[in-house]
């Protein structure tokens, strides 16, 4: 199998769904090779929750290669809020126990109906409330790149493993920056979806009022743009819809894309942007101007305090409702020792949160979509940074019962003040790895885009991809035989 490993070192899906089309190997050949990678690192990134070789041996029965330009490649299910079914679904906390899904949910039904062979569940914290993948019960994702520093969350251990060559992309959530963040912190292309793009029922309507949506993280563009080709679309009863989509995102790629406008922002109010982070997006703001578009220094209009106070009410109390949820389904109140400090704390500031503070911050967030949708009529796409600093250490994120809501929400602004915006008003944004330090941690920039238009930005990421590829920048641990 040495041909499928040097193959999975450098390619992305759709180059491996290919050989795959040309019978150069077997799926159960390639998936055989993919739990060798993950077993070999795994250990040193605790990146991986379940590995389930019996699940995915049942995602190979009547497997049509001509499903999807990516049939036939092995993936992993984050571990959070997803049903995969015959995979545990711990959502990273002890409150729950062991139980298996006993069904798929929508979204990796479209995954394996396109023919996406699912091997077992990443590793996220606790109901995915915080910017680095650690729990007491899964511990901590650790980043390829340097072992000591966090892999980022909430897909911590989806990008992880996808940066180590395990596989070329996994399935990831985003409620505030969980694939853009992680893909900064392991140099990976990371996009979230515009609001109501993505299926994310049967028994779900939204996550964190209209915030959160699944997607992927990924070595290469296009295997993103396979993935929506794949998954996206509304499914039956969702409160949200995208504007129509077009028939391949994958097909739009190569097409030309007009000169646009981007608008630049480096800082956010009182948190203070690194020197690496502005040298990353300075070098992303020339790479735009060689491919010909116009850069212009700007502000996006928005009310920081206002809207991270917002943003944490809603946050917080869903935290505090979704725990009420698992003791109605234990017949008992949950042990609010079970669950890591952050989240004890998010349930017991926020548990007394009357309908209309809840309902002021919805509103607040509706008006900030209607602005910022306004205030994009200037630009095509808005260029930040994705995080304010380099990827954090292990165990700065560990706050202790003695952190109030107050600390915690500072801690992560001061770190991550960049993402959160494009949840709240459903906006498209991803991350672009163009940008490495001399320490050799990735520094990822992030683009936004109006409201339904992937295209863009997928086209933007194609170019620079072509410009300035990584995909060749392979971690220092790596599932490489």
């Amino acid at each position: 199998m040495q041909d499928i490993h040097q193959l999975l070192n450098h390619a992305d899906g759709i180059e491996i769904a290919n050989h795959l089309k040309n019978k150069a190997f077997s799926p159960a050949e390639l998936l055989d090779t993919v739990i060798e990678r993950a077993e070999k690192v795994n250990p040193q990134l605790n990146a991986i929750n379940e590995l389930n070789h019996e699940v995915a041996v049942q995602s190979l029965e009547n497997i049509d290669l001509n499903a999807s330009a990516l049939a036939g490649v092995p993936s992993f299910c984050k571990g959070l809020f997803t049903l995969s079914k015959g995979l545990r679904m711990t959502n990273g906390t002890r409150a729950l126990g062991n139980d298996i899904a006993e069904i798929d949910d929508n979204f990796i039904t479209r995954y394996k109906a396109g023919g996406i062979v699912i091997a077992g569940s990443t590793n996220s914290p606790e109901f995915g409330t915080s910017f680095t993948t650690e729990s007491s019960r899964h511990g901590a994702a650790r980043s390829p790149w340097n072992l000591a520093h966090s892999s980022g969350g909430s897909s911590g251990g989806a990008s992880a493993i996808v940066a180590a060559r395990v596989v070329p992309f996994a399935h990831a959530t985003d409620g505030g920056g969980s694939i853009r963040v992680p893909a900064s912190c392991c140099g990976l292309f990371g996009l979230k979806p515009s609001r109501g793009l993505m299926p994310i029922g049967p028994y779900v309507g939204e996550g964190w009022a209209g915030f959160g949506t699944p997607h992927a993280v990924s070595l290469s563009v296009r295997d993103s743009a396979a993935l929506l080709d794949i998954s996206a679309g509304t499914d039956l009863g969702a409160p949200y819809s995208a504007p129509p989509q077009p028939a391949s995102y994958v097909a739009e790629l190569d097409k030309p894309l007009k000169k646009l406008k981007i608008g630049l922002y480096e800082s956010v109010d009182r948190w203070a942007t690194s020197e690496d982070v502005k040298k990353a997006v300075q070098f992303a703001a020339k790479c735009c101007e060689d491919l010909g578009h116009d850069v212009e220094i700007t502000r996006i209009p928005v009310d920081y305090e206002l809207f991270f106070n917002d943003f944490f009410n809603i946050m917080a109390v869903n935290t505090a409702d979704y725990v009420g949820h698992i003791g109605q389904m234990q017949g008992k109140p949950v042990d609010l020792s079970l669950l890591d400090p952050r989240n004890r704390t998010f349930v017991e500031a926020k548990k007394d949160t009357s309908a209309i503070e809840y309902v002021n911050s919805v509103t607040n967030m509706h008006i900030l979509g209607r602005t910022m949708a306004e205030y994009m009529k200037d630009f095509d796409v808005i260029l930040s940074p994705t995080l304010a600093r380099e990827p954090i250490k292990i165990g700065e994120f560990n706050f202790d019962a003695s952190k109030s809501l107050e600390d915690i929400s500072d801690a992560f602004h001061a770190y991550a003040p960049f993402t959160t915006v494009a949840n709240a008003t459903g906006q498209p944004a991803m991350n672009v790895p163009l940008f490495w330090n001399d320490a050799g941690l990735p520094i990822g920039v992030q683009f936004a885009g109006r409201f339904g238009e992937e295209v863009t930005l997928l086209q933007l990421a194609r170019q620079l991809e072509q410009a300035v590829p990584w995909i060749d920048k392979i971690p220092p641990v790596n599932a490489i035989f």
